[in-house]
């Protein structure tokens, strides 16, 4: 971890001369054109999960343009300015997501959304930038290893973004959010042995968590991944489907527009959730081999840009939302393909949706914030 955090003098290099898109506009031209072709590849994959509908791909175009727009606008914003602002814009997220358990929307059985009238946002989506920004500007001073002292009060604020989200209930986002800051604690040096401790008392807890933290449809998930066979038509039906979906693809696919699973509407949240189960249904192998590939290159291009960030705080708030997106595919992958419990979380800009690609695509804008602002910090 010593790598990430280094004693050079913040921005010891001057911003070198790059291309017009990256000194006007901010923006870093590898990494833009990866998320055009992802973007563009969810718009496919989403038109057949529709059954061809153009009505709501419309929609979808929309939340993405204003992904896009956030995306520039945050790119705009040099890092000097983010450490000024993380305290402040985590602590507004913590005011609103106890706005949200005081009078937040309900649907679905929980309890996450506050409605503004013209739109309703989701303030737990927003936590996914804020808390591995504070959890940065607590640990970009610290001397290697991390101190104790710093260690255990990220601890707390991870702890409290995760906790308020958890009871929403919001497993899928509680464990991202949990995810973007131990990312970032872990790359600022935490020492094994602490890490140790934290594994001992995370697997001591899991009776508890069982018994008096979880809901009932959430040990269904966990009981329904060990054996989605006991009810096939009931808790295990989505992953059983969905794991159909998959194997019948084969290696070509059945093609475009030609999955059975999903047009006679066996696959269940075939637009969100389970968005993969159609691409590898009428793609194949070759086409999840594919999707795979460009998120590899995305996360991977991420993880050059933190490698080359010039402060602390940029190292190490590049890297943890490099990990953190890392994840995202990971755990959708993996429980659609049975091989983790169903959490809910959508496929990163590929899953229809609002605020979660509107946040992710706002933390692409800090990575290429971080990228093309590589100049000596104001004094």
């Amino acid at each position: 971890m010593a790598t990430w955090l280094s004693n050079n003098a913040p921005g010891a290099a001057s911003h070198q001369n790059g291309t017009l898109l990256q000194r006007g506009l901010h923006i870093d031209g590898v990494l833009f054109t990866l998320l055009l072709l992802l973007a563009g590849i969810g718009v496919v994959v989403l038109y057949s999960a529709f059954g061809g509908r153009i009505q709501p791909i419309q929609g979808h175009l929309i939340r993405l343009g204003i992904g896009f727009v956030a995306l520039l606008i945050v790119a705009q914003i040099p890092p000097w300015r983010l450490i000024g602002f993380a305290p402040w814009v985590f602590g507004g997220t913590v005011i609103l997501l106890g706005a949200v358990l005081v009078s937040g929307q309900v649907g679905g059985g929980a309890q996450r959304w506050l409605d503004f009238g013209i739109i309703e946002f989701q303030p737990s989506e927003l936590m996914k930038l804020t808390l591995p920004m504070m959890v940065a500007w607590l640990l970009a001073s610290a001397t290697l290893p991390t101190p104790i002292g710093r260690s255990f009060i990220a601890l707390i604020l991870i702890g409290l973004a995760v906790g308020m989200i958890a009871i929403q209930p919001d497993l899928g986002t509680a464990v991202l959010v949990g995810a973007a800051g131990a990312a970032v604690l872990f790359l600022a040096g935490l020492r094994w042995r602490v890490i140790s401790l934290l594994v001992g008392a995370l697997v001591a807890a899991l009776p508890i968590l069982w018994l008096f933290g979880m809901q009932d449809y959430q040990r269904q998930r966990v009981l329904t991944f060990l054996d989605p066979e006991r009810d096939p038509l009931g808790a295990g039906y989505n992953i059983i489907q969905s794991q159909i979906a998959i194997g019948s693809g084969g290696l070509f696919g059945k093609g475009w527009l030609n999955g059975t699973q999903a047009h006679l509407q066996f696959i269940p949240e075939r637009h969100t959730d389970f968005v993969f189960a159609v691409m590898a249904e009428e793609f194949g192998l070759l086409g999840v081999l594919g999707l795979i590939v460009l998120y590899s290159a995305i996360i991977g291009r991420a993880l050059w840009i933190a490698h080359e960030a010039q402060d602390n705080f940029s190292r190490l708030l590049a890297g943890g939302l490099a990990i953190t997106f890392s994840v995202y595919c990971f755990v959708n992958i993996g429980m659609v393909s049975g091989l983790l419990p169903v959490v809910g979380l959508p496929l990163p800009l590929v899953s229809y949706g609002g605020s979660a690609m509107v946040t992710l695509l706002a933390g692409f804008g800090i990575l290429m914030s971080i990228h093309t602002h590589r100049r000596m910090w104001p004094a």
